[in-house]
């Protein structure tokens, strides 16, 4: 199974792509986490995407596109795999579609407002990145290490609002551009209950796919 997960930033793809991932073993694969990888390695791409990234800017849609296809090519994606963060935009979306076939695209919702919310009472430590609310973790300090949390700059409300304007304004067209291999969720309630239904309609398009 190929999977797109869309969502605005705070809607729990992240935590919904784990549990996709541990069920029907195909990997989560992420650009952010693309990303820290190249930079790691010693190569002339390696060199052009630190350059960018140091610069604040964004990573060019080719480079991105290439990074994927290369990962979706590995073995462990010979079952599927699960996209969290890509495609950002039409042109993106437009360039996975020569280089994989897409089965499904879930559409994690959640109103702005809870999302906002969510965000802004997050913690994380900056020590093994663990990350907490301040409601399961008034201590302020990390349960694994003892570490001080702190509050990310992107975990700020001003910042959060921001990240959602850019979400609408270019990602959102995504829906329609998927429309016909669209599943949606609402992720108000926990983990599980966002879940659930998710894996429900998994195991029925995977049992098609036999």
């Amino acid at each position: 199974m190929r999977i797109i997960l869309l969502g605005a930033p705070g809607s729990g793809k992240g935590t919904l792509a784990k549990k996709i991932s541990r069920d029907f073993d195909i990997p989560q694969i992420s650009t952010g986490d693309l990303f820290r990888a190249i930079v790691k390695e010693n190569s002339p791409l390696a060199e052009k995407v630190k350059s960018i990234m140091a610069s604040g800017g964004l990573v060019p849609d080719e480079i991105t596109v290439e990074l994927v296809k290369e990962r979706i090519s590995r073995p462990d994606c010979k079952k599927g795999f699960i996209l969290d963060g890509f495609p950002r935009t039409i042109a993106q979306a437009e360039a996975l579609e020569k280089i994989s076939q897409i089965d499904s695209v879930i559409l994690v919702e959640l109103a702005n407002e809870i999302i906002i919310d969510r965000l802004s009472s997050r913690r994380t430590c900056p020590n093994c990145g663990e990350i907490y609310s301040v409601q399961d973790n008034p201590e302020n300090v990390c349960k694994k290490c003892s570490t001080p949390l702190i509050q990310r700059d992107d975990d700020k409300p001003e910042t959060i609002k921001h990240r959602l304007e850019v979400y609408e304004n270019s990602t959102s067209p995504l829906i329609n551009f998927y429309s016909d291999r669209l599943f949606k969720v609402s992720s108000a309630g926990s983990p599980d209950q966002t879940y659930m239904p998710v894996k429900t309609f998994l195991e029925k398009l995977e049992a098609k796919g036999e």
